[in-house]
């Protein structure tokens, strides 16, 4: 059996049209350090009584897709985990562009990832993943990374893409010591750390 490397390891995203209908083409692979998204489906015990010692077979409880991702805060590429949280940003400027989202949308969009291991081979997608909450710190030092948590449609999982060919991005990674905390423009005195987090508080139609 083969072993999957995180070296070879591959994330793939694309916003869809459809709710839950995973796109044909427009994948573009991002960074990721870490990822838990998954389909799930625990078995439930019996509580029957009068059958003897033995346990009676469980039942199947409900589906679950959901996870956690764990990005880099860089300079491209973070934009789709902003877009999904709040929306299409307001766009102006010519190079360099000024984006500026809001918070309070009434409708966010939905994604499409694929996680790949190329190696075993599996390629798992999760159709109709939509931002629950994303949050990261801020500290003195250390690696700047986000985490977004989602919850998804449903996966499938196939031996071989339906991401087909992806668009690269020039990874362009933040770090702790760039950064800087201000308030209407003026910087804020005597910060030491900071966490953000920002939920939109998702109910599940199951």
């Amino acid at each position: 059996m083969a072993r999957a490397q995180g070296a070879r390891a591959q994330m793939a995203l694309a916003f869809e049209t459809v709710y839950g209908t995973a796109p044909a083409i427009g994948y573009t692979r991002v960074p990721f350090a870490s990822t838990t998204l998954g389909s799930e489906q625990p078995l439930i015990t019996s509580e029957l009584l009068g059958y003897g010692r033995d346990p009676t077979a469980p039942i199947k409880d409900a589906v679950t897709a959901d996870g956690d991702v764990v990005v880099p805060i860089d300079a491209e590429a973070f934009g789709f985990w902003l877009k999904a949280a709040f929306g299409e940003p307001i766009t102006s400027g010519t190079g360099p562009w000024t984006h500026e989202f809001r918070s309070g949308g009434w409708t966010l969009p939905s994604m499409s990832i694929e996680t790949a291991m190329p190696e075993v081979p599996r390629y798992a997608m999760y159709s109709g993943c939509v931002l629950d909450q994303l949050s990261w710190q801020l500290q003195r030092s250390g690696l700047l990374t986000a985490t977004a948590r989602l919850v998804a449609q449903g996966e499938a999982v196939a031996t071989t893409t339906a991401a087909g060919t992806l668009a690269e991005l020039a990874l362009k990674r933040f770090g702790h010591f760039n950064g800087s905390i201000t308030r209407n423009g003026s910087a804020l005195g005597n910060v030491v750390s900071a966490e953000i987090t920002y939920a939109n508080n998702l109910d599940r139609i199951e």
